[in-house]
Parts: C-alpha cells; sequence; structure tokens
C-alpha cells in the first residue's frame, strides 16, 4: 500500500475515539458476567441506543453529555431486553466502560504516527471519559491534544464539531487527515471537506450520502502504510 500524492498534503492526524481507537464490544464480557448468555445483545444495543440519543438530542437541540447519554443508553438496553439493572451493576458497567481497551494494533500505530506528525482526538466523548481511556491504553503519550464536544454542545455529524478540529489545529480542511471505524461520521468528515480514512473493520457497506471517503482501509497499521514517512 503506497501513499497517494493527496495524502502528502495531510499535516496533523485527527482520530474518533470510540469504534477506532477503542473497541466498544469490550463491555460484552462485563454484561455477559451478570446476564449470561445475554452479554452480545447489551452491547449492540447499548451501543445503538448510544448513537440514535446523540442524533436525537442534536436534533432537538437538548444536548446531554455523552456520559449521561452512555448511562441512559445502557438502562434501555437492559430494558429493551427485560433485565433487571440494579445500581450495583450500572456502576459497574459503566466504570468498565470508562477504561474500554484500544484495538491491539493502536499503540504500534499511534507511535509510528506520532514520529511524523501531531496526532489528537475529536470525540462524542467528554474529556475525562477520553482521557481515562487514553490512559488506561497509554495512549495519551502520542496525543497532542483531545477535542470532545463537550465544549459545544451538539454532536458529530454536526460541521461545528469537524470545525473545532480545523480551528484548534489552525489547518485548512485538506490538511488534516480524519480517521474513523464509524462510517456515518467518516461522510461526516467528508462533506465538511477533511481528507478522510474510513476504518473499515467489519466489512460494511458503504453508506449512501453523496460523500465517500477519501481511503477505505481495515486497520490503523493500513493508515501508517498510506502515510508518506510515517515510522521513519
Amino acid at each position: 500500500m503506497s501513499p497517494s500524492p493527496t495524502t502528502r498534503n495531510i499535516k496533523a492526524i485527527v482520530f474518533d475515539a470510540y469504534g477506532t481507537l477503542f473497541d466498544v464490544t469490550a463491555v460484552k464480557e462485563r454484561c455477559d458476567h451478570y446476564f449470561s448468555g445475554q452479554g452480545a445483545a447489551i452491547s449492540d444495543i447499548w451501543r445503538l441506543k448510544q448513537l440514535q440519543y446523540t442524533w436525537l438530542g442534536s436534533l432537538m437541540a437538548r444536548y446531554r453529555n455523552f456520559w449521561d447519554i452512555t448511562k441512559a443508553s445502557l438502562r434501555y438496553a437492559c430494558k429493551s431486553l427485560g433485565l433487571t439493572l440494579t445500581d450495583e451493576i450500572e456502576t459497574d458497567l459503566m466504570e468498565h466502560y470508562y477504561n474500554l481497551d484500544c484495538y491491539p494494533e493502536a499503540p504500534g500505530a499511534l507511535k509510528q504516527l506520532a514520529q511524523k506528525f501531531p496526532l489528537a482526538i475529536l470525540s462524542n466523548g467528554t474529556s475525562d471519559m477520553i482521557q481515562a481511556a487514553a490512559r488506561h491504553n497509554k495512549l495519551d503519550g502520542y496525543l497532542s491534544q483531545i477535542f470532545s464536544v463537550e465544549d459545544l454542545g451538539i454532536y458529530k455529524p454536526s460541521p461545528q464539531v469537524y470545525r473545532m478540529a480545523v480551528d484548534e489545529l489552525n489547518l485548512t480542511a485538506k490538511e488534516i487527515g480524519f480517521v474513523s471505524s464509524n462510517s456515518w461520521d467518516a461522510v461526516g468528515a467528508k462533506a465538511f471537506g477533511l481528507h478522510v480514512f474510513w476504518i473499515n473493520r467489519f466489512n460494511q457497506a458503504e453508506e449512501e450520502l453523496g460523500f465517500s471517503p477519501d481511503h477505505t482501509i481495515q486497520t490503523l497499521d493500513d493508515l501508517v502504510a498510506l502515510l508518506p514517512g510515517a515510522g521513519t
């Protein structure tokens, strides 16, 4: 996989957090600990409602931070499956979400990329949540900045969120490489004008929203291979 001419203009790399660096499905084992055989179902519904609530809240102009949305989504997931979520279980599962494991290639890939580019996270998560997950996985040393939507009170894929990266990094949109495994996020970033790398980890179909990512890859290691000078 060789670098393309367009990637040579990139001056910083900005990552989505959940699903891109941090594995949101990692909570299913802990869910299964409390609700045997239901871990995968809880995890799937939890994540789906988490995303839906961010979009709905933005459309309704009723912002709740990502921690509160994550808790509400967990409650919905358990309620929809007829499961009793005690305060103790809820607290434990939420704390587990605070320390999600990263994808196995993330530390090595970020280490190589950080030798060439300033790296940042742009996430729907609260600053506390992102920082905790980065520290837990020892990724914080590779990151120069963390941008959270809590400073704006609106969620991705609002153009306001992607604009924050442009303003804070003092770069043009095309000079920022944006990396996300969430297809809707990749489309939102591309519609704004960022140079987008979609990590299609699970061979999903591309969205039909009129915009396509600049590159479709499968892992963070593929991103390293695409960018000139990374790790050298």
